[in-house]
């Protein structure tokens, strides 16, 4: 296996909103951003993939479109991923394994502002008996807490909790949309919105965008003086039936974890992919971490939630506090999906 590196990590500022820009505008200063901060140039990329999803955008075959944020011509090599960020850095990974590319330029994009999300959303469930009813994402989230509170895995003081200590750690972070100081206690005297969720409980709806940059072996020591290792990275898929599963458990989260090598040392540092406060301590508990590890000290999705960019951002997150020499070892997890039915982790370290 080669080593590979995230070697630059950039994302845009998020909002509820941008009026005033499409994708291409959106992504360039994001994709010129990250180039040079891993002293690049398009010319110096081996290859480029990115993820995104035709649904938001409303056009098929959209990520055609966004090739000219990033200059198609002369021609590249190039791949797409109908999905999170978060996979297509994976399969940029896979691709600097094969040994014929020693760099790759990952990005990412949505806009959820212009159409109806909620009713979006309900197109990527089982088709005969679920997709006709239209559930949206927080009515799914919703049943998912509710068994999960049944279950005694998960308490509405602990959601509080997750939620008051996310929207604090996000004023720090320059790029979330969602920010405030707020004690748990005030949060849990405010009334259901879709029982048992409560407002806070629940991600905002975000446009945004986000790259970073891999690197192999040596040509990733040659641009980065701290590169932040993939030491492991794995994926796993649950079945789309909602009732073929247990919702209060991620065994698939479990999984890549252990084939990630996550319980290969101690773990600092972790960005978890919960848009719903139930399920920060739902994957919690399936990642195995203990009250050692800072949990999404960016704020995570409940800061900001850009749909198809916020996997990828978990593991900008972590690649950067390990750059910057803040942590040694973390954990990035992003899902996709009703009610965490994909997962993937990958697990990150730098140089001791």
């Amino acid at each position: 296996m080669r080593d590979v590196a995230i070697i630059a990590f950039a994302q845009s500022e998020h909002r509820r909103r941008v009026d005033d820009r499409n994708e291409v505008e959106m992504l360039m200063p994001v994709v010129g951003e990250v180039l040079a901060s891993a002293g690049m140039t398009m010319d110096d990329v081996g290859f480029t993939c990115s993820g995104s999803t035709d649904y938001l955008a409303g056009v098929a075959f959209s990520f055609v479109m966004t090739l000219d944020g990033v200059g198609p011509w002369p021609p590249i090599q190039e791949s797409h991923v109908e999905m999170d960020g978060a996979w297509a850095l994976y399969e940029a990974w896979v691709k600097l394994q094969l040994g014929d590319v020693d760099t790759a330029l990952v990005y990412c994009y949505a806009k959820s502002s212009p159409g109806d999300l909620p009713m979006v959303m309900t197109r990527q469930l089982d088709p005969y008996s679920v997709a006709p009813l239209w559930p949206d994402a927080v009515s799914l989230a919703a049943l998912q807490t509710r068994a999960a509170i049944d279950a005694g895995r998960v308490t509405v003081e602990a959601m509080a909790e997750v939620a008051a200590r996310s929207r604090r750690d996000a004023m720090g972070n320059p790029k979330a949309q969602l920010a405030w100081d707020r004690p748990a206690a005030d949060l849990l005297a405010e009334p259901e919105t879709v029982a048992p969720l409560r407002r806070h409980d629940c991600p905002p709806i975000s446009d945004g965008v986000a790259a970073v940059v891999l690197a192999a072996a040596d040509a990733a020591r040659g641009r980065a003086s701290r590169p932040a290792w993939i030491r492991g990275i794995d994926h796993r898929v649950e079945p789309m039936a909602l009732g073929l599963r247990d919702l209060t458990d991620s065994p698939s989260t479990r999984l890549a974890a252990e084939r990630a090598g996550l319980h290969d040392g101690p773990v600092e540092v972790a960005e978890v992919h919960a848009p719903f406060t139930s399920q920060e301590l739902i994957l919690r508990a399936a990642l195995g971490l203990d009250g050692d590890t800072v949990v999404n000290p960016s704020g995570g999705a409940l800061a900001a939630n850009p749909m198809m960019t916020a996997g990828l951002v978990r593991i900008g997150e972590v690649a950067r506090r390990i750059s910057d020499g803040e942590h040694r070892r973390g954990v990035a997890h992003a899902t996709s999906g009703p009610c965490l039915q994909q997962n993937l982790v990958c697990v990150l370290e730098g140089d001791t």
